[in-house]
């Protein structure tokens, strides 16, 4: 949907107010293209994660009314009231799109809120190598499975540079010429793609599911999102495994198979018996993230090809190197 003027000036009103309404320190720290994310505590204490640093206390502190203020401000700009019957607000900072999470008593001691910013760069799976957050043989193993068509599962903990990561995956030459629908809660994944759309939802009124379900009569070559938290999982896999391959979604997981697993949890949201074989057939490679001190990596990558005697079948996508050993070294 193309903004009007008068909704631009509007947004960017709000968002002046709104950085006029955070501290100094939290408007420097917007402004600094290393900030991942910045935690205003109950307690008042602000934390910051910054790239390639991890997490640190900041010099200064917000006071509970100032917490607050920025949680209503953001509440209204939306149109919404935040009050002890609604106390959670989720949404994204008009003008700028980070997302934004604030939470009230009772559910929290005090007012307290997060903003995660989208990543100014746009990395590449070249990036990715470069960096040795992942190997010159894994890079090209996964530019070739999305030349395939392979459906792709990036899973990982809270932070650990998925969407990133799903974004870099977008930006392989291979997708280019490719319809692609993308669906989202928060706007964070941006294919380059020039035959690309991106849907979002919208709370109380328009599900990912119901989006998933949706997508199939725009014609997606390939179909993409960014999180899947509930039955939404079981309509993408089937829209995967009938006609549209090619995806890549993300979800939260502790490790590349344990994220099989948790499919089959989302899945149970919409029915009654986990469907194995349709998740065995479905997804053809998971990517396990993590970061340790402020460095994110590929932990681990896995090439899935069914399910067969109670477990998936799984094999690493790249093979170990194996050391070459002479047979007169042999004993």
């Amino acid at each position: 949907m193309t903004l009007s003027p008068r909704m631009n000036e509007t947004g960017t009103r709000l968002s002046a107010m709104l950085r006029t309404a955070f501290c100094a320190g939290v408007r420097e720290a917007l402004e600094d293209p290393a900030t991942i994310e910045i935690m205003a505590n109950p307690d008042g204490t602000v934390w910051i994660e910054r790239a390639g640093i991890g997490i640190d206390l900041a010099d200064f502190s917000l006071a509970g009314e100032d917490r607050e203020r920025v949680i209503r401000l953001v509440a209204s700009s939306l149109g919404e009231s935040i009050s002890k019957s609604v106390p959670v607000i989720s949404a994204e900072l008009p003008g700028s799109g980070e997302r934004f999470e604030g939470i009230m008593p009772p559910v929290s001691t005090a007012p307290c809120f997060s903003i995660r910013k989208a990543s100014e760069t746009a990395f590449t799976l070249d990036d990715y190598a470069e960096a040795g957050m992942l190997s010159g043989s894994l890079a090209l193993a996964l530019r070739e499975a999305v030349a395939a068509r392979a459906n792709i599962l990036i899973a990982g903990g809270t932070s650990s540079g998925k969407t990133t990561f799903a974004n870099a995956l977008l930006r392989e030459p291979s997708l280019q010429a490719d319809r692609i629908v993308v669906l989202e809660d928060t706007r964070e994944l941006s294919p380059p793609a020039a035959n690309a759309i991106r849907l979002r939802t919208v709370p109380g009124s328009v599900s990912l599911q119901q989006l998933v379900r949706s997508t199939l009569r725009l014609r997606p070559d390939r179909i993409v999102v960014g999180e899947v938290r509930g039955g939404e999982a079981l309509d993408l896999l089937k829209a995967w495994n009938t006609g549209h391959p090619g995806g890549i979604t993300t979800l939260h997981a502790n490790s590349a198979s344990g994220a099989l697993r948790r499919l089959e949890q989302l899945t149970a949201e919409a029915t009654r018996v986990p469907p194995h074989d349709l998740i065995g057939e479905a997804i053809d490679v998971v990517v396990f993230m993590s970061r340790t001190g402020g460095t994110r990596r590929i932990e681990e990558a896995l090439r899935v090809s069914g399910f067969n005697g109670g477990d998936y079948v799984t094999a690493p996508l790249v093979l170990p190197k194996l050391s070459l050993v002479k047979h007169g070294d042999m004993t």
